[in-house]
């Protein structure tokens, strides 16, 4: 068939521009496509690489999958292969595509074998498509295979037909990417002759898939299933290619069918026999209807709602376009969806009628060129009609301003008579005829032609003041004044509905890019069922009400606008809902006498609960564009609650990751830190339970001693481990008393006397510091954890200093230590659970200075850790003075 050109669409032919740079800057891909194991997907991408190698272009195998198949090992010869790279994996050494290795090569072309293919982990992907991705941003073509059963949204699918689950999948958006998909096709005979030759398979496994995957009624649907999918991929660049290039004659390499359908009953009649053409076919069909100029009124707007409703509950797809010229916008569409056939109905109204307005059918007919346009009995022309109830009726304070404003036209017509010619007065009446059609409606608009007619005669025409005609010609200005002004009313009109449509349209928009807003800012469930209640109410006119699943089963509302309830018949409508899934109740097929309509707020794998709208007239539902928009808001919503959902569980599995840490770091502390002091323990009892009596005083007194310095030390592990629980869950409960500083270090210093037994402690408290209001318990405990860390690393020939000061309405206490100090960047990190710094000593858990951070900062303190001049490190505590206490007070 000859290509017609014709004038491209400007915004399509820039995307299609634009899409067309963007594949030229991009790397290729190529996809050899096939149904299943064994077909000879890399067979065949092993014999191109080798014809375009001799060509001399850069060809490298990144990695190839042999199987152990003799013919496809021998095409490897010749060609570059890519060192692999070793990955250990439970003790098995696996060998893996090395993706840094192919980029510092970059060649022209690498060859990837099995595109599905799950890396080891310890590499930077964990899929091959991934390490894909990567390559073609760096500007590498790459040549990939892959089966049918490997793309995502078919996983389900092949499930169903082989039950057999595959857990390697790619996703579509990578298959659509490809530049060029070659399908590597085979018999299914074939195969299973080639599987029982162990070309596929060594026999064993071969015997195995004979029995499950290999069964020919399995691979006949996945060799159906790839080739529907490589044909949908293929005139997916057949349409691109159309759109490029301006081709407006159909190419009938597939069947498409649209039905023009209306607001008459018996387009339900079409819609079902463009299903059954489509079944019989195996096409796809869309429904398409053109809104034009002329209003619908509320019986023919449901009529049309109904019979799109049932197109989409057929199978097919539903189009609204608009247009002033029904055919030419159903034409238009068909062109530009490659659509073979056409479906209308046979007119029967009287050809009169098509004498003044035209024929849509005819048009349809004579602009049709390839498309085959069939005519079905039972219907009628599917173009927009005039309704006979007009959308707005006319009061008679609307035809009162009619003839008053064609009354001011006749006075000023007359007071200006001497100074205006007739054409003149013709126009003042068209001013007033044009004002009516603005303000009111066709009837209206209509009276006011007429007497603008009657005036011009009576005032203005010779014989005056009677409705004689002297002069015959004038008759002619009546008919055209009368005409002209009735069209310039009847445009106006048009336009203005035209206006309040589109301004309809605008407000849809309006409110889901507005949804779309708060839903992005919407972090949990209630504030997303509140921005949803919140549009749509703005939207229609009517109460929305959001109800919620609830974790135990049932539906919970969540959010709700407006005055109207739900009753219970209305609330069973949307259980029914949220259990199938489908709209139903008011102006719907399901349960139409319900007083609520209910959509679900669901996505494809998950349910999270039902928008139902009560309007506020009972019974009047809404139409099928409002339907529509409420379907968007319920997916947009469901696709929030999906995603606070995913945040939710990223959060609890980040949080069990890092409570499944410090179990680990706790029990890796607790094991060694608690096991060293309970076997000192352990260790002198035993040896005053072997020893007896013969035991001399000083050992007997060491092995006392021993258990005595090791069980407090036990006992200080423990009270840290309850205080860091008693601290994360916020059960620690501050009692303030007004204590001085000095008493503070000196019961953390008698505390700690034994093991400050030889040190050199240095004190410096000035006299006159003021007293700081915190629970003496606690604070006395942080003293201790802080010279308790001291002790632990600091030789123990070297100093430990305590000082104290006021500075800037705080009290700073520093205790400094000359022990190896804090590395670089370690002051913050010192604080966190389970850090240690570099220990001179025995270590201990790691919680003694976090349980130091939490107490001070519960008392309003703040603690850092810095390192010392002169080595070491030095711990500052700032508390706040809140005053005096009551006793010291002047």
């Amino acid at each position: 068939m000859a290509e017609t050109a014709s004038r491209p669409d400007p915004d399509a032919l820039l995307a299609s521009v634009s899409q067309t740079e963007a594949r030229s800057r991009r790397a290729k891909l190529k996809v050899y496509f096939g149904f299943a194991p064994g077909v000879g997907k890399t067979y065949a991408m092993l014999e191109g690489a080798r014809r375009i190698a001799a060509e001399g272009t850069d060809v490298v195998v990144g990695a190839v999958e042999t199987h152990g198949r003799a013919e496809t090992e021998a095409l490897l010869a010749g060609l570059e292969l890519l060192p692999r790279r070793p990955v250990e994996y439970r003790g098995v050494v696996l060998q893996e595509f090395d993706l840094e290795g192919a980029l510092a090569r970059k060649p022209a072309i690498l060859l990837l074998d099995e595109l599905a293919h799950t890396n080891a982990p310890g590499v930077r992907h964990a899929k091959r498509w991934q390490d894909v991705l990567d390559l073609l941003d760096a500007g590498i073509e790459v040549h990939t295979t892959l089966n049918v059963q490997h793309v995502d949204s078919l996983n389900d699918v092949v499930a169903q037909i082989t039950t057999v689950r595959v857990r390697e999948t790619v996703p579509d958006a990578l298959l659509e990417r490809a530049d060029e998909i070659e399908l590597i096709d085979l018999s299914a005979e074939e195969l299973l002759t080639r599987l029982r030759e162990g070309k596929v398979y060594v026999p064993q496994m071969a015997a195995n898939a004979l029995e499950s995957f290999f069964r020919r009624g399995n691979l006949l649907a996945l060799r159906e299933i790839a080739l529907r999918r490589t044909a949908d991929l293929v005139d997916a660049d057949v349409r691109a290619y159309r759109v490029e290039h301006a081709i407006g004659a159909t190419w009938p390499t597939t069947e498409r069918i649209v039905v023009a359908v209306g607001p008459s009953p018996t387009s339900a009649s079409l819609v079902r026999a463009a299903r059954r053409m489509a079944e019989g076919l195996k096409a796809t069909w869309t429904a398409v209807w053109v809104e034009g100029p002329l209003a619908l009124g509320p019986d023919d707007r449901r009529r049309l709602d109904a019979h799109l409703r049932l197109a989409e509950t057929l199978g097919g797809s539903i189009a609204r376009l608009s247009g002033t010229a029904p055919a030419d916008a159903i034409l238009q569409y068909a062109r530009r969806h490659n659509a073979t056939r056409l479906i209308v109905g046979r007119p029967t109204h009287s050809r009169w009628r098509d004498l003044v307005r035209g024929s849509m059918l005819q048009d349809l007919i004579r602009g049709s060129g390839g498309i085959d346009v069939h005519v079905m009995s039972g219907g009628t022309e599917s173009g927009p009609r005039l309704s006979d109830e007009p959308e707005r009726r006319s009061e008679w304070p609307d035809y009162l301003f009619a003839g008053e404003l064609v009354a001011a036209a006749t006075a000023i017509a007359f007071l200006a008579d001497q100074y205006l010619a007739l054409p003149d007065v013709v126009m003042v009446y068209l001013v007033a005829i044009i004002l009516t059609a603005l303000r009111v409606g066709r009837g209206p608009s209509a009276l006011a032609a007429a007497l603008s007619v009657a005036g011009y005669d009576f005032f203005f025409v010779p014989p005056r003041f009677t409705f004689a005609v002297s002069d015959s010609r004038h008759v002619l200005t009546f008919v055209m004044m009368f005409t002209v002004g009735f069209l310039l009313s009847e445009r106006t009109r048009r336009v203005r509905m035209q206006e309040r449509e589109a301004r309809q349209r605008e407000a849809h928009t309006s409110a889901l890019y507005a949804l779309a807003r708060d839903l992005g800012a919407a972090a949990d469930a209630p504030s997303v069922a509140a921005a949803i209640a919140s549009r749509a109410a703005d939207a229609f006119d009517g109460t929305v009400v959001v109800l919620l699943a609830e974790p135990v089963g049932g539906l919970a509302e969540a959010a709700h606008s407006g005055t109207a309830t739900l009753d219970a018949r209305d609330l069973g409508v949307a259980r029914w809902v949220h259990e199938h899934g489908r709209p139903a109740g008011l102006g719907t097929d399901t349960i139409p006498g319900a007083g609520a309509e209910c959509v679900p707020l669901a996505t494809d794998t998950e349910r999270f609960g039902v928008i139902a709208y009560v309007p506020r007239v009972a019974g009047r539902p809404l139409d099928a564009e409002q339907s529509h928009l409420l379907e968007a808001l319920a997916r947009q919503g469901a696709l929030a609650l999906e995603r606070a959902g995913l945040a939710g569980k990223a959060e609890a599995a980040e949080l069990r990751a890092r409570t499944e840490s410090m179990r680990s770091s706790l029990l890796s502390a607790v094991s060694h830190d608690l096991r060293t002091p309970l076997a000192a323990i352990a260790g002198a009892g035993s040896a005053l339970r072997a020893g007896g009596a013969g035991l001399d005083a000083p050992r007997r007194a060491e092995l006392i001693a021993t258990i005595c310095e090791e069980s407090a030390r036990l006992e200080r592990l423990v009270a840290n481990l309850l205080d860091m629980t008693r601290l994360e869950a916020g059960a620690i409960e501050v009692k303030r008393e007004w204590v001085p500083l000095e008493e503070l270090v000196g019961v953390a210093l008698t505390r700690l006397d034994a093991g400050l037994a030889g040190r050199a402690v240095t004190t410096t408290l000035p006299p006159g510091l003021p007293w700081v209001e915190v629970d003496p318990v606690l604070f006395e405990q942080v003293v201790t954890n802080l010279l308790d860390n001291a002790i632990e690393h600091t030789p123990p020939d070297a100093p430990i200093d305590i000082s104290a000061r006021e500075q800037g309405g705080q009290v700073i206490l520093e205790i400094a230590d000359r022990g190896p100090g804090l590395p670089p960047g370690f002051g913050e990190r010192i604080f966190e659970k389970f850090e240690r710094g570099p220990a001179a000593g025995h270590g201990g858990v790691g919680l003694g200075l976090a349980i130091c951070k939490g107490i001070v900062e519960a008392h309003g303190g703040t603690i850092r850790g810095d390192n010392r001049p002169g080595g070491g490190a030095v711990f500052t505590i700032a508390l706040p003075v809140r005053g005096a206490p009551p006793e010291a007070a002047p």
